[in-house]
């Protein structure tokens, strides 16, 4: 938003009291994919006897290696990112916390900056219980500065923070346990993706606690930590050498003095937003993690674009008009869009399903990665896509196709009849189009 209206000739104040490029750049996405990477080779190194491939023992991780390549990545992002804006005349980064005074005025460092239009972006952070903050904890920020490898990881959270980051931890030689209240892990999607995905950790190694009661923490004298489950199965504790808290997020505005803007917040702490993303105070607009719209970096970017078009290109873009789509990058990784099978047959919608294993298709198979399956969701009132999960090799890129005809808003007879290169995983996605089964 800031280089846009720079771009525009605006005088732009860019207000920042962390770091440039904001969570996914720093310490979300960047770097936990670059980790993943990683965590993928070490993997391949210790499994490639199941293709022939025998590589000798001694595969080792330099977690300082790994840290050292994560960190250049980022800074040559920051660094071009800090460029723009010291060649930009109309902008200015100022380095500190703003906070409202008025409705359309901040204070930062001292200073009082008022303008036209705000925009709020300011991000979301780690949620930790009140249980948990007594000990040494780690959040997903923190884990990435280690320099030595955890001998025994505990996380409690089995979400998609939680399982990125125990399997990629698994992979590079901890031992790993996650711990989660809920009766399984991801209970917001299907129950089949939670057991599929649980099942392939398992298999690696990761060990799970569900249905944990009364998590708390304690650490003893030898710097080891205690985490109380109290589970029906397994003992009551589980000792290891450090914890991850990866419960959820929490948006960062109880800093901003909302309350002197009189810009109106739900229970939760999130600014409420109109369908075009702004808020109950004309003019004042609020877009990424903190508006409770979507916690993904692709839909902070759709904010930035639904309110750029509706602001400067006579557009009439609108937040409902997006779809629900997200990826779980774990092996095999997940992709997703629309609404979830559960959530079909919850509001009673008329539709069918088509259905396909991934050790049904042949390019899984050659590749020697058949966990999985492919399954969408068709309206049969109007022939339309109107959910998808790809669980599987390539899962994460494959959704996109799907996602295309979806927002297209064509029948899925588009794809079910067309032709696509073989061998792919993707070319299944018409056979199984031919074959839908009542939902």
């Amino acid at each position: 938003m800031a280089f846009k209206m720079a771009a525009m000739g605006k005088k732009v104040a860019l207000i920042e009291k962390e770091h440039l490029g904001g969570t996914c750049l720093n310490v979300g996405c960047t770097p936990t994919k670059t980790y993943v990477a990683s965590a993928r080779r070490m993997f391949e190194m210790q499994t490639g006897g199941m293709l022939g491939v025998h590589i000798p023992e001694g595969t080792r991780l330099d977690l300082g290696q790994v840290r050292k390549r994560k960190d250049e990545l980022i800074k040559k992002s920051v660094d071009g990112m800090a460029s723009g804006i010291e060649k930009n005349q109309h902008l200015t980064l100022i380095k500190g916390t703003a906070r409202f005074t008025a409705t359309h005025t901040v204070e930062v460092n001292g200073k009082e900056l008022t303008a036209e239009k705000i925009f709020i972006n300011v991000g979301a952070r780690p949620f930790i219980p009140e249980d948990l903050k007594g000990v040494n904890f780690l959040t997903n920020k923190s884990i990435l500065e280690l320099d030595k490898l955890p001998e025994h990881l505990i996380i409690v959270g089995g979400s998609y923070i939680g399982l990125e980051f125990g399997q990629m931890f698994k992979r590079f030689g901890s031992k790993v346990t996650i711990i989660e209240k809920e009766g399984r892990i991801i209970s917001k999607e299907d129950d089949d993706v939670s057991r599929e995905i649980q099942k392939v950790m398992e298999r690696e190694g990761v060990e799970f606690r569900l249905n944990a009661a009364c998590i708390q923490a304690r650490e003893e004298k030898d710097g080891k930590l205690v985490v109380s489950v109290k589970c029906e199965n397994g003992p009551p504790e589980v000792s290891g050498s450090h914890l991850l808290v990866a419960v959820g997020r929490t948006p960062n505005t109880d800093d901003l003095q909302l309350e002197a803007a009189s810009i109106k917040t739900d229970e939760r702490g999130y600014i409420q937003v109109n369908d075009t993303l702004e808020t109950n105070v004309p003019d004042i607009y609020a877009l990424g993690d903190c508006n409770g719209k979507g916690a993904f970096t692709h839909t902070a970017y759709n904010d930035f674009e639904i309110v750029n078009a509706n602001l400067f290109e006579q557009g009439t873009r609108k937040v409902s008009d997006r779809i629900l789509t997200y990826g779980l990058f774990v092996d095999p990784p997940l992709g997703r869009a629309g609404i979830t099978l559960k959530e079909a047959k919850d509001k009673k919608l008329n539709v069918s399903v088509g259905y396909r294993a991934m050790n049904r298709i042949a390019r899984a198979k050659e590749k020697g990665e058949t966990d999985g399956f492919i399954r969408v969701i068709v309206a049969n009132e109007t022939n339309n896509i109107i959910g998808a999960t790809v669980l599987g090799v390539g899962g994460d890129e494959i959704i996109s196709s799907i996602l295309n005809v979806m927002y297209a808003k064509s029948p899925y007879t588009v794809i079910r009849d067309g032709v696509f290169p073989h061998p792919t995983v993707s070319e299944l996605i018409p056979t199984l189009l031919e074959n839908l089964t009542p939902g």
